[in-house]
C-alpha cells in the first residue's frame, strides 16, 4: 500500500545525527499529527534506537494493525515533531507524554504489557 507521506522524502533535512531507526505511527506521517506519546524500549536489532512514537490518539485496534506503522530513521520524525529532540539520548526504559498545547513532554511510567 502506497501512503501520501505528508512531508515529501525529498524534504526531509538531517536535523540530528544519525541515531538508527524507530516506529511511528500514521497519524504522525500521514495526518501530520504532533508526536503525543513516546517511550525507548531495548532495541530490536542493531539499527533500531528502540523509539516509537505515537500521537497519543491512535486506537489498540489501529496500532495493532501492521499498515498503520513503519520503520523510519529517527531523523525523519524529527522533521514532523522537532519537540522530540531534546528527549532522544534518554535511555530504554522512559517514556514521555506531551504536555497539552506545548512542545514540552513529560515522564511518565512505561508499561509495555497495557499499551
Amino acid at each position: 500500500m502506497e501512503k501520501d507521506f505528508n512531508i515529501p522524502g525529498s524534504d526531509i533535512k538531517r536535523v540530528i545525527p544519525y541515531m538508527g531507526s524507530c516506529l511511528a505511527t500514521d497519524h504522525i506521517t500521514v495526518e501530520a499529527r504532533k508526536v503525543g506519546y513516546m517511550y525507548r524500549e531495548e532495541p530490536d536489532d542493531k539499527i533500531d534506537s528502540g523509539w516509537r512514537f505515537f500521537s497519543g490518539a491512535e486506537s489498540d485496534d489501529y496500532v495493532n494493525d501492521p499498515v498503520n506503522l513503519a520503520r523510519y530513521d529517527v531523523n525523519t520524525i524529527c522533521n514532523y515533531d522537532p519537540a522530540i529532540i531534546p528527549y532522544l539520548e534518554s535511555e530504554a526504559g522512559r517514556a514521555f507524554g506531551r504536555v497539552e498545547g506545548t512542545n514540552r513532554f513529560e515522564e511518565e511510567p512505561l508499561d509495555l504489557e497495557n499499551r
